[in-house]
């Protein structure tokens, strides 16, 4: 059984790796090939990988290379965890955001629209070339932002399974857990919303709701946190406000104010990660090295691994349990488009996910996901036709975007920071 990893050269990689060594006995790979088009990182990141699989004393092969036909093909799973740019172009996207005095953030707001732009035209490619070398190949999008470029796939690409993942609803689980000295396995959410804009409304333990205990633990958890000269964080108020556990995204529309602020005085994170980033290839150099090593937590994406690997070992072995995944609607939620992607509770078989019949938003929270899918699809619309009125559109329409006096200045300025990246736009 093959894997295909696109993005392979990432620091993500030995994540992934760690989790399918953790799950062979349920999720057995055989072949994983790893594809990027940055080669010297690619080649120490599949020799590190191959040095994890030899002292875990698992059979996996690990193959390489930056030609995506031949890394897809025959695949029975795929993931995607590339970036258009690299961590450059996000440094310039959240510099972007600052310059017009807004959130500068890689996934949400005018940073997740530059991403997006940036991104729609591989993921289509790259979906596209499964299709035909591996079209029974399941799809797991972990690429940014990982709710819009899943609709945008299921979209132009439907004849593929397709679902996107992220790992903050697994985070959370184990927060939440821990916060009620229970063992994540036990908890269960109504978690509604899209990616990096959703709430858990409420919380089961061994299928008691015990939601408002929970509330209240994550309040504590959240406040305890806060330190002065942290970033934005959320309040006791706040929390009693939403009656929910915020995703933590969240924030950037909640305190919208307080990030830009925050952002002024602050290094951008991409400029933080790319450090991170050389001290890990400097580790992963180390050919003494077989296990992933402790500055990867620092990086972000923690448990990438197990909600990646566990979602794969559950599609292979038709195990009908219940993922948190970015998924069509298909009726879950009440009132919203069957076929607007979500992330939502979904049974998870063979055959990929099946979103799981829910109770309609509240309508604070039905209008802020509305808008933000209007984004999303806007930002396709212009993406797939190379429209400029969907682009500009896009932009006003999101709620951390500019003012409309800003729109035509910030998208010429977006446009010459990404030249010759963002497709059907290029100039």
């Amino acid at each position: 059984m093959k894997l295909a990893v696109i993005g392979g050269g990432s620091t993500y990689t030995p994540e992934l790796i760690d989790g399918i060594i953790k799950r062979h006995n349920r999720l057995p790979i055989t072949v994983i090939h790893l594809v990027d088009i940055e080669e010297t990182k690619l080649t120490i990141i599949a020799a590190f990988a191959k040095r994890m699989i030899k002292a875990a004393g698992v059979d996996i092969a690990i193959e390489y290379g930056t030609d995506l036909a031949t890394g897809v093909r025959g695949a029975s799973f795929v993931v995607s965890q590339f970036r258009v740019g690299t961590q450059a172009a996000r440094h310039r996207d959240e510099l972007l955001g600052r310059k017009y005095h807004l959130v500068g953030q890689e996934t949400v707001g005018v940073g997740g629209f530059a991403k997006a732009l940036r991104t729609i035209p591989v993921a289509l490619n790259v979906a596209r070339t499964i299709a035909q070398e591996a079209p029974h190949a399941k799809l797991l999008n972990f690429t940014n932002p990982a709710g819009l470029i899943t609709q945008a796939l299921i979209q132009e690409v439907p004849e593929l399974t397709i679902i996107g993942l992220c790992n903050v609803p697994w985070n959370t689980r184990i927060e939440v857990a821990e916060a009620m000295g229970v063992a994540a396995t036990e908890v269960n959410f109504d978690y509604i919303g899209l990616n990096h804009l959703s709430w858990i409304r409420g919380v089961q333990v061994n299928g008691i709701d015990r939601s408002v205990e929970a509330i209240k633990a994550f309040r504590g958890l959240t406040i305890e946190k806060g330190k002065p000269g942290d970033s934005p964080a959320w309040t006791q108020s706040s929390i009693d406000l939403l009656q929910a556990i915020p995703n933590y995204y969240l924030s950037y529309y909640y305190s919208e104010k307080q990030w830009v602020d925050y952002q002024s005085e602050h290094p951008t994170r991409a400029s933080e990660v790319m450090k991170i980033e050389e001290v890990l290839i400097e580790k992963f150099k180390d050919e003494a090295l077989v296990t992933k090593p402790e500055e990867l937590m620092q990086r972000g994406g923690a448990y990438y691994s197990d909600s990646a690997a566990e979602l794969m070992a559950d599609i292979y072995t038709d195990a009908g349990t219940t993922h948190i995944v970015n998924t069509l609607n298909n009726g879950a939620v009440p009132g919203f488009p069957d076929n607007a992607v979500m992330e939502i509770p979904a049974i998870i078989s063979s055959k990929g996910a099946h979103s799981i019949k829910t109770g309609e938003m509240r309508g604070d929270i039905d209008s802020l996901v509305r808008s933000v899918k209007d984004f999303e699809l806007l930002t396709i619309n212009a993406a797939v036709t190379g429209s400029e009125d969907s682009a500009l559109r896009a932009l006003i329409t999101n709620p951390i975007g500019p003012d409309i006096s800003d729109a035509r200045e910030l998208w010429s300025d977006l446009k010459k920071e990404n030249a010759g990246m963002i497709g059907l736009f290029n100039e």
